[in-house]
């Protein structure tokens, strides 16, 4: 482990060596939000993905205390395969790896450990945001307090539909995090193309991305990370998913599930009721984020 602590894939020291574009990866969606087998056939065809576009893949996780940027596939298979994978955001780095734990990394973690070792094009699922009830429970993610601390541009498919979409669009402002949405001003909701909430600005290539990515540098507010809003191609039956959505919210009532919780048990309720659509929705989501995301890391790379 070197003086910044963490230790970096031979792949991924190379290419950040020769200033080549690199793509962070979150392991979350490997470990928690994909049932297996197919959550490590899908982690490996994303970092094909992003390799096949240009990029270098930089799967980020903690094995047995040692914080890793980029993983070998002897590493994705223990992130996909092991029963001790905790879920860590930011908060929860120091006190795994010190404990010599192992652990999958949320939107927050990995994108302050990609932003730590110089990467700062970063895909993901779907964001964090503020919970539904917030006004009672202060129920809000940590991927927005750390995305208001970091430079670094994140492609996501919106924020999931679990949570309060106009609050946490409300949230991005006032933390002063930039959000675009890729050939559409309708801010997606993960699962849907649509939220029902429109955002100002829209860009129509990795290259007009790029541009802003640079200029954001130039007039110093890449202080504050920016979303890259990319909707799915091929939404899910929007009656089904909202019938879906009622009675995994009622599921968490009843059954008492908070915080962190909530996440994984509504993926896997959507999973479950959906007989399988969601999960397709899911696997493309973050197919498509990463091909867009290596995109947009090649394009800035020429700036």
């Amino acid at each position: 482990m070197n003086s910044l602590g963490f230790v970096t894939s031979p792949e991924v020291a190379a290419a950040l060596a020769a200033g080549k574009p690199v793509v962070a990866l979150e392991s979350t969606i490997i470990s928690h939000g994909l049932p297996r087998p197919s959550n490590l056939e899908v982690a490996r065809e994303v970092e094909a993905i992003v390799r096949a576009h240009g990029a270098t893949p930089a799967t980020i996780a903690i094995l047995d205390g040692t914080v890793c940027i980029g993983l070998t596939d002897d590493q994705l298979v223990a992130i996909a395969k092991r029963d001790d994978i905790a879920k860590a955001s930011s908060r929860d780095l120091a006190i795994i790896a010190a404990t010599n734990k192992s652990a999958a990394t949320t939107v927050a973690a990995t994108a302050h450990l990609a932003a730590l070792a110089g990467i700062h094009v970063f895909a993901t699922g779907g964001l964090g945001g503020v919970h539904r009830g917030a006004n009672e429970s202060f129920d809000e993610s940590a991927d927005l307090t750390a995305l208001a601390n970091l430079d670094i541009t994140v492609v996501c498919a919106g924020v999931k539909s679990i949570l309060d979409v106009a609050a946490t669009l409300e949230r991005l402002e006032t933390l002063a995090i930039g959000v675009v949405g890729y050939k559409t001003t309708a801010f997606p909701g993960f699962y849907l193309t649509d939220s029902g909430f429109t955002i100002e600005h829209q860009a129509d290539s990795a290259a007009e991305i790029a541009a802003i990515i640079a200029t954001r540098k130039a007039l110093g507010t890449n202080a504050h990370a920016l979303i890259v809003a990319n909707p799915v191609a091929h939404e899910m039956n929007r009656a089904r998913h909202d019938a879906i959505l009622k009675s995994g919210l009622e599921g968490c009532a009843k059954n008492g599930i908070i915080g962190k919780a909530v996440t994984p048990y509504l993926l896997e309720h959507f999973h479950t009721a959906s007989e399988g659509e969601s999960l397709k929705v899911n696997i493309e989501i973050i197919k498509s984020n990463s091909a867009l995301a290596a995109d947009i890391a090649v394009a800035a790379n020429k700036k």
